[in-house]
């Protein structure tokens, strides 16, 4: 649904799994062996994704002023499962997140293909590189309810409200509208 630019960096990973579920139609991309080996993951982790994606979803809708759409767990609570550790090259200097060892960095989400780091720990590192990078804050939810759509809000005042003006925004003013 939506039509604007994808997040920057590490957040269109979290805008990504967000959208996976279609509110409206309650299409879940997350039913599919595709829509898992988007994010490498199998059958059998599925519902631990859509629990971080809802918690996602609520923390987003939180960036837009909305209150969560339903009772999720924390995401606190669910990146704690997944802590970083930050390594740093000698030789360049050059410095990333990376999972910490240890026990209780072991999470049931499987590594993508193209990422050795399981889907926790990539969302861990995108909140924390985007928190850095102070684009965190924009990462927000539509506040249409049957949306929901995650998206980056580019506006120069960061009040954006709609994951797009032509169908959520619009309906939301012709529903204003029609109620004068």
């Amino acid at each position: 649904m939506n039509d604007r630019a994808p997040a920057p960096g590490g957040l269109a990973l979290i805008q990504d799994l967000v959208n996976t579920l279609d509110i409206e139609s309650g299409a879940d991309s997350l039913d599919t062996a595709e829509g898992l080996a988007r994010f490498g993951l199998a059958a059998g982790e599925a519902e631990g994704a859509r629990e971080l994606r809802e918690s996602l979803r609520a923390v987003c809708l939180a960036h837009a002023g909305h209150p969560a759409h339903r009772k999720v767990a924390p995401l606190g609570e669910l990146l704690a499962r997944a802590p970083l550790r930050v390594t740093v090259n000698e030789d360049g200097g050059a410095a990333r997140l990376v999972p910490a060892t240890g026990g209780t960095s072991r999470v049931s989400w499987a590594a993508s293909p193209s990422s050795p780091a399981p889907l926790a720990f990539r969302i861990a590192a995108a909140v924390a590189e985007s928190l850095v990078e102070g684009t965190w804050p924009r990462l927000k939810a539509c506040e249409a309810p049957t949306c929901h759509w995650a998206y980056y809000d580019r506006s120069p005042a960061g009040r954006g409200r709609w994951c797009s003006m032509s169908v959520c925004g619009a309906r939301a003013k012709m529903r204003r509208y029609r109620a004068k």
